[in-house]
């Protein structure tokens, strides 16, 4: 029995999963009717061929019966290799197109997805307690009713065909071979045309019946969807811990760059930006670390400790630490104010060196 919670259908992952596993939704009975329509089919259209080859290897052969008086080993040989040659080309049409149809017909609905799962040992697979389940499961019950009902259709339309044409055969016998013949092909036709639409009525019906069941089955519960997408999204709690760790990271790796700076702006403890510039790789200067509140303290007291020049500039300050990004140049429209800091560093450095 299905259980009452899973009232949510299946998700796209869900239903990828099952058909890894193999649970591909699809009708027997589709394949079956498609088989037995396009059988009856080919036999049609080849009968005349049939016909006039059987007429011929038989009308030569009986002629043997007059001309060979004792049988050779070559005269045997000979006789098998036309049997063998005459089964594969009477039989050989019927069955690839009855192959070839069962092989579209299931790839129409499974897309021939092969499934390793399917073909591993389970011990269910011969389990007498899993058997029994099975014998009286939902599915059995559902099979045996779609059997009776095909015997009980089938028998219907063999007794109505039978009794619409059980009134001429009476006329057989004031008929030539032929006539007959013809007569008898054509009674058999038109009982494989009433099967043929009783069966791809059933097949129909079960059709919409497997996928019911399919979608039935592959159900979920909304605790099952929510687990599923904490596995797809990741984990809120599990997401924010790495995204701390990776921030703690960023935070480590740029207060190392604190020390190769040329320069803090600040303003005064609330914001701290440190700028880099080589002449030789940058355009522009480039902030290598930047900022706020206690960062910016732990930016101030690691430029104290390596002599970092440092300006009190609360505009420029707060500018650059709210436009540009770490390990960014900076834009044009801080180049002038900028300029007349980068001058002032370096006329401090000039001074500090002749001192």
């Amino acid at each position: 029995m299905a259980d009452s919670s899973k009232t949510e259908k299946a998700t796209p992952k869900r239903r990828e999963d099952e058909r890894k596993k193999g649970n591909i939704f699809q009708s027997n009975d589709v394949i079956s009717a498609l088989s037995i329509l396009s059988l009856f089919t080919i036999l049609k259209i080849i009968f005349p061929f049939i016909y006039h080859y059987l007429s011929n290897f038989f009308f030569r052969y009986i002629t043997y019966t007059k001309t060979v008086h004792e049988l050779s080993e070559s005269f045997t040989t000979d006789v098998m290799r036309d049997v063998l040659i005459s089964i594969l080309l009477l039989a050989g049409p019927v069955m690839l197109t009855s192959v070839a149809v069962s092989i579209i017909g299931t790839a129409m609905q499974t897309k021939l997805k092969v499934s390793k799962e399917n073909l591993k040992f389970k011990f269910s697979r011969i389990s007498p307690i899993q058997g029994m389940k099975r014998l009286f499961s939902l599915r059995s019950i559902a099979e045996l009713v779609k059997a009776l009902i095909k015997i009980s259709v089938i028998f219907y339309v063999l007794y109505t065909a039978f009794t619409d044409i059980a009134a001429s055969f009476t006329k057989l016998m004031f008929q030539d071979v032929s006539q007959a013949v013809s007569f008898i092909l054509n009674s058999l036709m038109d009982i494989v045309i009433r099967l043929s639409i009783a069966f791809i009525f059933i097949a129909a019906l079960d059709y919409l019946y497997q996928w019911w069941e399919y979608e039935r089955s592959i159900r979920m519960s909304k605790q099952e969807i929510k687990e599923e997408y904490k596995q797809l999204e990741g984990d809120p709690f599990i997401k924010g811990q790495i995204k701390e760790r990776q921030r703690k990271a960023s935070m480590q790796r740029m207060m190392q760059q604190v020390p190769t700076a040329d320069v803090i702006v600040r303003n005064p403890t609330h914001f701290a930006v440190a700028l880099k510039y080589d002449i030789e790789k940058n355009n522009a200067p480039i902030v290598v670390a930047k900022g706020q509140d206690y960062m910016a303290l732990r930016i101030i007291d690691i430029a104290e400790k390596y002599n970092i020049p440092m300006t009190e500039n609360r505009p420029l300050a707060r500018a650059l630490y709210e436009t540009v990004e770490v390990d960014k140049e900076i834009p044009e429209q801080f180049y002038v104010v900028v300029a007349e800091v980068m001058a002032w560093v370096y006329s401090m450095k000039k001074e500090t060196k002749q001192y």
